[in-house]
């Protein structure tokens, strides 16, 4: 059945509507559970189904949710992925990129003047009519593997690479990874990367699958890779610290929404056997 869904954000954080049964979806209907702000106008968002879907900013939403009894509460976007169905997370990022390029697109990069809403995802300038689109920043993301003897028990050992970022706002350890530069192929971003934050060499990519990453507006491309040669030698300003883990003694590891967990989990689920 063909719903209308309200994607409603204050800042980044997303309108919930809580069920009788305890889980929670995106508010329907006909009408927004909040009316748009004075001078406001919800954008139409494309989806591949049939659902109907709008979003808009609301800067004075906990004001508008301070009276009465309603089944609404705010939640971080990335916080909604372990809340929402996951059709519905995806939908909700793709609104806050919609939301994020909008605010970011008022006035031309050409000419100076207004912008004005040609389609649901162009914008045209009001006096020179350059045309503007949303903007993907494409990041790669690897997961570098290296088999080695054990010195003490002469036993081979499966190892792969992990880093902890400084700007990494927790004290776990993810991925190399990094945003492909213009003129690059995925691949070559790939190699660059990983030479750049840690000295070694790699080979054998294999392409593991995408993310879109709407914090703001990305997409993650994520890499399997095998070691070649090199020593560690960190990027000072980019990584904290890194090294090579076993299974059995990995330190804290990237949470569930993040395609980097989904390459480590992917690593985990192989059969543990090293030739």
């Amino acid at each position: 059945m063909t719903q209308t869904y309200w994607f409603i954000f204050s800042g980044s954080d997303l309108l919930l509507e809580k069920l009788s049964d305890g889980t929670y979806t995106i508010p329907t209907g006909e009408q927004p559970p909040i009316e748009p702000e004075k001078d406001k106008q919800p954008h139409h968002i494309n989806t591949p189904d049939d659902d109907e879907v709008y979003t808009f900013q609301h800067n004075h939403i906990q004001e508008a949710l301070s009276t009465g009894n309603h089944p609404y509460e705010l939640c971080p976007l990335r916080a909604s992925y372990y809340k929402l169905p996951h059709h519905l997370y995806l939908k909700a990022g793709k609104c806050q990129e919609i939301l994020y390029w909008d605010h970011h697109t008022q006035y031309c990069g050409v000419c100076g003047a207004p912008m004005k809403l040609h389609t649901d995802i162009s914008k045209r300038c009001t006096k020179c009519d350059n045309e503007v689109w949303p903007q993907l920043a494409t990041a790669v993301i690897v997961l570098v593997h290296r088999q080695r003897m054990d010195v003490a028990t002469h036993e081979p050992v499966d190892e792969v690479l992990l880093v902890h970022a400084r700007n990494f706002r927790r004290d776990f350890f993810g991925l190399v990874a990094g945003f492909v530069e213009t003129g690059e192929t995925l691949e070559e971003a790939v190699h660059r990367e990983v030479l750049e934050e840690t000295g070694i060499t790699i080979t054998n990519l294999r392409y593991f699958g995408s993310q879109p990453w709407p914090y703001p507006c990305g997409l993650m491309v994520g890499f399997h890779a095998d070691y070649v040669s090199g020593t560690i030698r960190l990027q000072d300003e980019e990584l904290a610290q890194g090294g090579w883990f076993r299974r059995e003694h990995l330190p804290q590891i990237p949470e569930k929404l993040s395609i980097a967990r989904r390459l480590i989990d992917d690593w985990l689920a192989e059969p543990n056997t090293v030739v």
